[in-house]
């Protein structure tokens, strides 16, 4: 790409707002003084020969009131890819609904039963205030991995980084979700969803993160952060879905998207597998030692953030 679209892509992205509300993150865990690491999708507790995995998702109330069913659909399916995206499979779904009434919760728990069923998770509980002033949703999801996880800690200089994600879709408008799992069979989200433990089990990667509000650059700079490395993401090298414009795609949350840190001898079997689901994966960086993550294009680099100087989720490694 030319200069003048590069230079706009990489303000784009620096000034997004879905990647400025990742900084709240550093601050409520001061304030909460966390001892365990904060990073990864979810909290992962030892058990037995393997993991609990714990993860939880609030919603904006703007999300909520302009689309409601969506907002259910998007409090179980969020969680599942959290899930997912540490190597493991979900076990039960719980929900803490408030709202003005029965009928304004209607639509929203609708959402959260068909979320619920296509991907075969039970909802065996929650929470619940119908004499609200106004909607609010938060969901969480109890999972369980085995001894490998993926985690946001384990990048390592030397690995690619390679992005997973189903092309499959359509944006939800207004928002910037692109939505791949509301005409797909359940039996394919589920098995889609399974990559990702089978990843884990198999050894393929160590460290993965599920793309979200932030979009791509936003995930990799929590990535890059958690890990203690440095990431150059090639712009060239990210093929966004059919008709879209790759500025959007890149500040995207999509219902199925990936970052994994990989191997190099790894690649070409982890590519191998979301091929045989006809899902979109290809590298898209590479993982150096360092402290920047940076966009890249046909000889320009912008450095988006460097955590050695300014650090997004505002925590120190491995004591956050």
């Amino acid at each position: 790409m030319n200069g003048a679209e590069f230079e706009r892509i990489v303000e784009a992205v620096r000034t997004s707002a879905g990647l400025a509300a990742k900084a709240d993150i550093g601050e409520v865990a001061e304030r909460l003084g966390l001892s365990a690491p904060v990073g990864d999708d979810c909290a992962a507790i030892p058990d037995g020969d393997g993991h609990l995995l714990f993860a939880i998702e609030g919603f904006l109330n703007a999300f909520v009131a302009a689309d409601p069913w969506f907002a259910g659909w998007c409090g179980v399916m969020v969680n599942l890819s959290d899930i997912a995206a540490m190597g493991g499979r979900p076990l039960a779904v719980v929900d803490a609904l408030w709202a003005d009434g029965a009928a304004n919760a209607y639509r929203i728990l609708e959402g959260l039963r068909a979320a619920a069923e296509a991907y075969g998770v039970p909802i065996v509980g929650g929470h619940s205030n119908l004499r609200n002033a106004q909607s609010q949703l938060a969901v969480a999801v109890l999972g369980r991995a085995g001894r490998r996880l993926l985690t946001s800690f384990d990048a390592r200089p030397g690995d690619v980084l390679v992005l997973a994600a189903d092309h499959r879709g359509a944006y939800r408008e207004p928002f910037d979700n692109f939505q791949a799992a509301l005409d797909a069979p359940p039996q394919r989200l589920r098995g889609d969803l399974a990559l990702m433990a089978e990843i884990a089990e198999r050894g393929l990667a160590r460290a993965a993160k599920d793309v979200s509000q932030g979009g791509v650059p936003g995930t990799a700079i929590m990535l890059a952060e958690s890990s203690g490395v440095a990431i150059d993401l090639d712009l060239d090298r990210i093929a966004p879905p059919p008709g879209v414009a790759l500025e959007r795609w890149l500040k995207t949350f999509p219902s199925y998207g990936f970052l994994i840190a990989v191997a190099p001898e790894n690649v070409e079997p982890l590519l191998a597998l979301f091929a045989t689901r006809d899902l979109h994966a290809g590298v898209i960086g590479a993982v150096k030692a360092g402290s920047q993550v940076a966009l890249l294009s046909e000889g320009q680099r912008a450095i988006l953030r460097d955590h050695a100087v300014e650090r997004l989720l505002g925590l120190t490694r491995g004591a956050a």
